[in-house]
């Protein structure tokens, strides 16, 4: 996005090269320090980088909450964006936040800042995979998602701060997000009919006279079932937005990401298709998510003037980030900061177990995928080219009563190679969807680790609270908000654990099911077919 960021400059604001030249600085010479241990998976460009490690930035708009870095070995690779800090090793004196600040005002000087920024991000900047850019001669998928960095995230400044929410002064007059204590603990308050949007329709459509070219997809959700139309950028700028917004306290799941070549063909547009609607799903099923402003704005706007008005107005919401928690209301007793630390600890321990258990078996499917077209239906067709070859000796000796034998032999061949064909063809049947919910779930654990250190330096600062009353930074009623408001994280924390294991049981039961339940009927087909085979060959 920065990348756009600096041609948008060159044709805006010629008269001011030097913000230019000074982006470009901060581009290129960006380090950031890992917060998390991140281990790569084979084949997929990924590096491996530990908690603390320094590394510089190569590439911050490569999409699906990925960074292309180099470690201090040269090597270069992706790696999550969540894993990483950005740090001020900047040579050039003028600040991010004052990049920030100038390309803001510049932003709010022409009121096309985000229409002209669209047109460019349209433009093809690379990044390998399956995804989408619409737009332009070349855009950009696969398991993981859209992103693009936000601004703000240029300030070279540390990540969300804590300090932000616990120590801000009490707000009035503003909605309120409850939490209740259920028979599993705290829970989210759910609406009395779910939220439900169906993803279908994509058409072609273009713009400039055709030199701009884009799919556009309808969406059609069920409180209203008047159909909204939007194209891929569309769902990467609500993306942002829910990110900003909720990302605090709710992992919000990556888009599938950009595309560089093959965009606008057949098989492509339905798999793009069916990857918006698993996110739509997704976020439809979130109590929180789902009845937001910005995301039934999204889902209800009648025209393009409702439309602009209404990005605008989301992109100036104040309440994101940590601050976020001043709308939770508990309706339970405050916590004791020792809980809280228990309960965080004990919320990464399962998520970073369960996201080793999710690389395994993501590495185990995608072996036993290349296993079942490749070398195994290979093995298949040797094995029936071979009774196929043994029928033609066995047809040459012209013995009385030979042909009966041989067909029975051509038969078997037939079968084995008919049998080859369906091992081909059958992970798409029922691996592809126990690959992609973990693959989903790998993208939702992915965004977990920056909330859970939020929850941690929280309860750090709590800790700290005594020090700074003694300091006279803070006074003794302000230590006692700061405690409550870290029992109201924890609350939040907790309703969330419960939402993400709810939908884990339902998600895993319902695709372990169909899982098994193809992988039978396909082992059932085979058995039938070589019983079919078995009854061509005479009894003695």
């Amino acid at each position: 996005m920065l990348c756009n960021l600096i041609v948008w400059c060159g044709r805006r604001a010629k008269q001011d090269e030097s913000l230019v030249k000074r982006i470009k600085v901060l581009l290129i010479m960006a380090k950031a320090q890992v917060l998390y241990d991140f281990t790569a998976e084979p084949g997929n460009k990924e590096l491996s980088v530990r908690e603390g490690e320094t590394i510089t930035l190569l590439d911050q708009t490569v999409g699906g909450g990925w960074i292309q870095v180099q470690n201090s070995s040269g090597q270069s690779g992706l790696v999550p964006e969540g894993y990483l800090q950005v740090v001020g090793d900047i040579i050039d004196s003028w600040s991010g936040a004052e990049a920030f600040t100038h390309t803001q005002q510049a932003a709010q000087d022409d009121g096309e800042w985000d229409d002209e920024w669209d047109q460019q991000s349209e433009g093809g900047y690379h990044v390998d995979g399956n995804g989408e850019e619409e737009g332009g001669a070349s855009d950009r998928s696969t398991h993981t998602s859209s992103m693009k960095i936000s601004l703000n995230k240029f300030s070279f400044a540390k990540g969300p701060s804590p300090e932000v929410f616990l120590l801000a002064q009490p707000l009035a007059n503003r909605e309120r997000l409850p939490v209740y204590m259920g028979e599993v603990g705290p829970v989210w308050l759910y609406p009395a009919t779910p939220l439900h949007c169906v993803v279908a329709d994509p058409k072609k459509e273009s713009k400039l006279y055709g030199l701009k070219s884009f799919i556009e997809y309808q969406i059609t959700p069920t409180t209203t079932s008047r159909p909204v139309n939007h194209r891929y950028k569309h769902f990467d700028w609500l993306y942002e937005r829910l990110l900003e917004k909720f990302g605090s306290m709710v992992p919000i799941p990556p888009l599938p990401d950009k595309q560089v070549t093959g965009r606008f063909a057949d098989d492509f547009i339905r798999m793009r298709m069916e990857q918006l609607q698993v996110w739509m799903t997704r976020m439809c099923r979130h109590p929180v998510v789902s009845l937001s402003d910005v995301f039934q704005f999204f889902l209800t706007y009648r025209d393009e003037k409702e439309w602009k008005a209404g990005k605008r107005k989301a992109e100036r919401d104040e309440m994101v980030g940590p601050m976020i928690f001043s709308l939770i209301e508990p309706a339970a007793p405050e916590l004791e900061p020792g809980d809280v630390e228990h309960i965080c600890e004990q919320y990464s321990h399962f998520t970073k177990a369960m996201e080793d258990g999710i690389r395994e078996l993501l590495n185990v499917g995608h072996t036993h995928w290349k296993r079942c077209t490749g070398p195994l239906p290979k093995e298949y067709q040797r094995i029936g080219r071979a009774f196929q070859t043994l029928s033609t000796v066995f047809s040459s000796s012209r013995y009385p009563g030979e042909d009966t034998l041989t067909d029975a032999m051509i038969a078997a061949g037939q079968t084995y190679e008919e049998i080859a064909q369906m091992v081909t063809q059958q992970p798409q049947k029922d691996l592809h969807f126990l690959m992609e919910t973990n693959s989903e779930y790998r993208g939702l654990l992915g965004a977990l680790p920056p909330i859970t250190a939020l929850h941690k330096a929280a309860g750090e600062k709590v800790k700290e609270a005594e020090r700074l009353v003694c300091a006279g930074k803070i006074n003794h009623t302000e230590k006692l908000s700061m405690k409550q408001r870290l029992s109201s994280m924890s609350y939040t924390l907790q309703a969330e654990m419960n939402h993400f294991h709810s939908n884990r049981i339902y998600d895993y039961n319902r695709v372990m099911q169909l899982y098994l339940q193809e992988q039978a009927d396909f082992y059932q087909q085979i058995a039938d077919k070589l019983r079919g085979a078995l009854r061509q060959f005479t009894t003695l």
